[in-house]
Parts: C-alpha cells; sequence; structure tokens
C-alpha cells in the first residue's frame, strides 16, 4: 500500500467519521506487533481516535434523545477533540507510508458491524452511567496501549510520540471519570426490584 492511498483513506474516515471506514475502533491489547515507526504508531493512533469520535457521536446523539445534555454535552465535546487531534495527525503524516488497520483490531462495542436492530436495542438500555463507563473502559484501554508502546520501543521518536499519545488519554480519562462521579450510582438488583427503573424496558 502506497502514502497515497493511505492518505485518501484517512481522508475519506475525517470526511465522514459516522460512515464505516477502514480505521476502525477501540484498542486490541493482545495484538502484540512490534510498533517499531512513527507512520505505524500514528496509524493506531488514528485509528483509535477516528473511532472514539465516530462512537462519542453516537453516544451524545443517545444522551440528547434521553435528556442527559451533560452527558451529552461532554462526549460532543470529546468527539470534537477525537476529530481534531486525527485531523492533526492526518496532515502531520500526510507524506508518510501510513497503513490502513484491519477493523478486526479494534472495538468498542463490539468486534463486528452489528445488524442496526441489535445496535439499538443496545442504545435503547444504555444508561448514562453505562455509556460513560463504556468511554472510560475505551479511553484506558488506548492509554494502556500507548504506554506499552512507549515501554516496548526501541526508536526514541517512538517513544515520545507514544507518551504524547498516552498523556492525552490520560485526559480523555480524568474528564470521563469525573462526570462518572456525579452520575447516581449504578441500579442494584433486590426481590422487590428486578429490573432497572432509569431503563424503560425494564419498568
Amino acid at each position: 500500500m502506497n502514502a497515497s492511498t493511505s492518505a485518501a483513506g484517512t481522508r475519506d474516515a475525517l470526511s465522514n467519521p459516522d460512515a464505516p471506514h477502514p480505521l476502525p475502533v477501540g484498542v486490541n491489547l493482545h495484538a502484540r506487533k512490534q510498533i517499531d515507526s512513527t507512520a505505524i504508531l500514528c496509524a493506531h493512533a488514528l485509528a483509535i481516535e477516528l473511532e472514539a469520535q465516530a462512537r462519542y457521536r453516537e453516544l451524545a446523539a443517545h444522551m440528547t434523545d434521553s435528556g442527559n445534555d451533560a452527558v451529552a454535552e461532554l462526549f460532543g465535546r470529546l468527539a470534537e477533540f477525537e476529530g481534531e487531534h486525527a485531523s492533526r495527525l492526518a496532515m502531520k503524516f500526510q507524506d508518510a507510508d501510513v497503513p490502513l488497520l484491519a477493523p478486526e483490531e479494534y472495538a468498542w462495542l463490539d468486534s463486528g458491524a452489528p445488524v442496526p436492530e441489535a445496535r439499538a436495542f443496545v442504545y435503547r438500555m444504555m444508561t448514562p452511567h453505562m455509556a460513560l463507563a463504556i468511554a472510560l473502559s475505551a479511553e484506558e484501554r488506548a492509554r494502556a496501549f500507548f504506554e506499552r508502546v512507549r515501554m516496548e520501543a526501541r526508536d526514541a521518536s517512538v517513544r515520545e510520540l507514544a507518551v504524547e499519545f498516552a498523556l492525552e488519554e490520560e485526559a480523555h480519562i480524568a474528564w470521563v471519570s469525573e462526570a462518572i462521579a456525579r452520575q447516581p450510582q449504578p441500579y442494584q438488583p433486590s426481590d422487590d426490584q428486578p429490573g432497572d427503573p432509569a431503563i424503560e424496558q425494564q419498568r
């Protein structure tokens, strides 16, 4: 794959982050391939940023529909940050041979594209606390990935870039953690109330 093909795929994903794109979601910590160049690390970072942008937009829309404007605002802000960072990365490495990663290497909610009905069901059942927990888990996996690269990379420029990416994930983790702390504690089922009253289908 040449640089022009990679750059074109990145530009397409950035121009329409809600559409299926070749740079997928989350972080697969089981992938133990050595990150031996800044271009390869950039490919992983772009995959993480673009998927996070798409998922945060989905979560923001869901929270808006559910009437939780505070969490929707946070998710919307995070979507903007992820998109801006992805754009900066694409510009910075536009002349590099940045590879496109296989979709199955990354996942937030799933490792494949679910049918629309299944995804809609997941979102209908999702409370603000659940949505924030999913986001926090994804951000923590991303940070762990970049920290592993920092520890294992032999190239100093790769380690330096990994530190930069890990610090950005740390900031996102702090924002999501603060939002979780402001949320009511998750519902604990009992014999008298086995279903979560916050979820419409369980009332």
